[in-house]
């Protein structure tokens, strides 16, 4: 520290000392703030904690990011709403308040290949982890092999696993293959294990009058799961075209130019 500054480094120890770390840190810059702004002695140890309280909160967002499984990236912010304008910009936003989360309200996002239902399932649980909820996200295929995997443990000893004690379970690609019978019993499981103690979003290429098709070709067994999805639902369709082909639509429009093909080493190809 300056020389202007020693005598804080007692205090900084001390903050160290107390876990207080960003706190220490930083102190230098607060006590010229609170001279500046002339703070009173209680809201300059007010803005003390409130920077410690906010880089304990960065840590743990940074954490669950990690642990949750989310792809990266994925957020609202990022997300091409003048791509898909037919999306219910305010329902999303709405649903970005995470009240779905704490009421145990589920999320169907549906509708065809590449037009932003993972991108948005994805950005709700980025919305989640910060609000302060625990978040798993799984591809269908790799939710299989997790469930299958611990289809012998007891129902007590499951309680323990992030897709039934996490807040928010983000279930992704429903509906690209169909499930076996044994696999369908397992998502069915899953579903009512979850059901009323925990909101699941889920996204599905298949509108849910399809499903039957998903699950073993088993109808009373899709009754029966959607039966608790759609108890508490809030259903997404989103129509339109693929965000990942816009590049080829517009290679594919008459008078585009393409790239010419670099020429031959061996000099001009007569024809």
């Amino acid at each position: 520290m300056t020389r202007g500054t020693t005598t804080l480094e007692p205090v900084a120890e001390r903050l160290t000392a107390l876990g207080l770390d960003q706190a220490a840190g930083c102190l230098p810059e607060l006590v010229e703030e609170a001279t500046r702004e002339k703070l009173a002695p209680v809201a300059f140890l007010d803005r003390i904690l409130t920077r410690q309280l906010e880089h304990k909160d960065e840590r743990r967002v940074t954490t669950m990011l990690k642990l949750s499984g989310l792809p990266p990236g994925k957020t609202l912010e990022g997300f091409d709403w003048s791509f898909q304008p037919r999306v219910d910009r305010r329902q999303i936003e709405t649903l970005a308040t995470c009240s779905f989360v704490r009421e145990k309200v589920n999320v169907l996002f549906l509708g065809p290949p590449g037009v932003g239902k993972s991108h948005l399932a994805a950005a709700l649980g980025v919305k989640a982890i910060k609000n302060g909820f625990s978040v798993a996200h799984f591809v269908l295929d790799d939710l299989m092999h997790v469930l299958k995997a611990d289809a012998a443990i007891p129902p007590a000893r499951l309680r323990a696993k992030r897709y039934l004690n996490a807040g928010l379970v983000i279930i992704d690609e429903v509906g690209f293959r169909p499930l076996d019978r044994s696999e369908a019993n397992l998502f069915f499981r899953l579903v009512s294990a979850r059901y009323e103690k925990g909101a699941i979003v889920l996204t599905s290429n298949k509108h849910v009058r399809d499903w039957p098709e998903i699950f073993a070709g088993d109808e009373i067994l899709t009754t029966a799961i959607l039966d608790r999805l759609l108890h508490h639902v809030v259903v997404i369709h989103i129509d339109g075209r693929s965000y990942r082909l816009r590049d080829l639509d517009a290679l594919l429009k008459p008078g585009t130019p393409t790239a010419s093909p670099p020429p031959s080493k061996g000099g001009p190809t007569k024809t």
